[in-house]
């Protein structure tokens, strides 16, 4: 197997516990957060459904300086609950085409993540894409099933059953 096969294994997961959370987020809460600190529900939304670009750019680009970037950032803003499951479908699916077509070779390079002077991450771009997108995906999914649950919203099952919901593997 490739290092791309087997990150895909891993991708279609995640995508899918991302899409099926979502579809959970209500949408009249756009603002709710459980604490100060906390990120508003509708932005922390949107930001699971347009994570998957930041996996895109990391495998399309030969690295990312935040304080020069070029990229656009993806908007926040949380309008429908239709409208954060259409961000996902196409975030995911320009991320996952050129997560398919991406060599060992490419997946094995180093890519330097930075904000200026300051290096965030200069690690394989394969350890980058797991850590700057799947784990940040994962860490921020679970933060909406929090909010999910303090809003009396059933939680998905996703890594075994919730309180409700059983498991299918």
């Amino acid at each position: 197997m490739t290092i791309a096969e087997i990150l895909l294994q891993d991708f279609d997961t995640e995508i899918s516990n991302t899409r099926r959370t979502l579809e959970r987020v209500p949408e009249n809460k756009n603002n709710w957060k459980c604490h100060d600190k906390s990120m508003p529900l509708g932005r922390l939304a949107m930001h699971c459904a347009t994570l998957p670009m930041f996996g895109y750019y990391i495998l399309e680009d030969d690295g990312m300086d935040m304080a020069t970037s070029k990229r656009p950032h993806m908007a926040l803003e949380f309008t429908t609950r239709e409208n954060a499951l259409k961000q996902l479908e196409e975030c995911s699916a320009k991320c996952r085409a050129s997560l398919a077509s991406a060599s060992d070779e490419r997946l094995s390079t180093l890519w330097k993540f930075s904000y200026g002077e300051q290096v965030i991450s200069h690690k394989p771009r394969s350890q980058t894409f797991r850590e700057m997108c799947f784990d940040h995906l994962i860490h921020h999914t679970a933060q909406v099933g929090v909010y999910l649950r303090l809003n009396d919203i059933p939680v998905p099952a996703l890594y075994g059953p919730s309180a409700d919901e059983q498991w299918s593997a």
